[in-house]
């Protein structure tokens, strides 16, 4: 088993440490919030004062923060981290993040011989705490082979798409997919209610015709066509509209930085940040079926 120090336990990196501890890793934590690091002490994990106290001689430091701005001060510079790790430890950074920030932090651990992945995650909350996300990596390939090793303690697809900054570049095109076709899904269902239809049973039509995707098979968006679904549970997250927002965000600095016009992720863009304007940023994604019934 692994030493692990586990940095920032909100609602995906909370149910990631639980895993890693069930799966028998020593799991240190350090967090800002003292009522998360509590819950994870319950859970058997060990609680550090702080990240630089507990990182050196650790064999993975795992981190889930906000945005790049987060990880680059967590790592870099006279004070960061990787000031304080030797080629022993390997860094696996699960945030979702811009991908130059990625791509830089990534760069400095190799000059420092420490090996580094970013590798944001896919699935959800409900998937953190089932272990079964999907971690799209960047980094060496001889970094990825240690990186599966604790990963699959946390998720059951794990994928190197390249070098690093390369997993931020998958999430962002995954993200931008997801968010294209649940407004769709949104859109369809509510057509299809308009006309007199049982969004039920033209959810199954479809599931097993050529509109079958994933928001329709396991997160539709149409009140209590999917017991579990956030849309029966009044679109409690699930994954929030601030989150998709963020996302389409980085997904257009993609696009951007590859001369790529992504005119559908553009609009998906608009209208989650439409709805964030409007209030529900702390919503599920899915809530975007309210804009179509309005």
């Amino acid at each position: 088993m692994a030493s692990v120090l586990f940095i920032g336990l909100g609602n995906m990196g909370g149910p990631m440490a639980t895993n890693l501890i069930k799966a028998g890793h020593e799991v240190t934590v350090f967090d800002l919030s003292a009522e998360a690091c509590a819950q994870l002490r319950a859970a058997g994990a060990g609680v550090a004062d702080s990240a630089a106290e507990a990182a050196p001689g650790k064999d993975y430091i795992i981190s889930m923060l906000p945005a790049g701005k987060h990880v680059a001060g967590t790592y870099l510079g006279d004070s960061g981290l990787l000031a304080l790790l030797d080629a022993g430890t390997t860094v696996l950074d699960c945030s979702t993040i811009d991908a130059a920030t990625a791509r830089e932090v990534g760069e400095a651990a190799a000059e420092a011989g420490i090996g580094f992945m970013d590798s944001p995650v896919s699935g959800g909350v409900a998937a953190a705490a089932a272990g079964t996300l999907a971690f799209m990596c960047g980094g060496s390939a001889e970094t990825f082979e240690k990186a599966k090793l604790i990963l699959a303690n946390m998720g059951k697809n794990i994928f190197h798409a390249g070098p690093p900054g390369a997993g931020q570049v998958a999430k962002g095109c995954n993200n931008m997919l997801l968010a294209i076709h649940m407004l769709g899904t949104c859109e369809a269902l509510e057509m299809g209610a308009r006309n007199g239809l049982d969004p039920k049973v033209l959810s199954e039509i479809m599931l097993a015709s050529s509109g079958r995707n994933w928001s329709l098979e396991v997160y539709n968006p149409y009140p209590g066509v999917m017991e579990n679904a956030p849309a029966s549970k009044g679109y409690q997250p699930g994954f929030m509209i601030d989150l998709m927002a963020k996302d389409l965000g980085l997904a257009g600095g993609i696009a951007d930085a590859a001369g790529v016009d992504n005119r559908m992720g553009k609009l998906a863009r608009a209208i989650y940040e439409g709805l964030q304007a409007d209030g529900q940023g702390q919503r599920d994604f899915s809530a975007a079926l309210e804009q179509y019934q309005k």
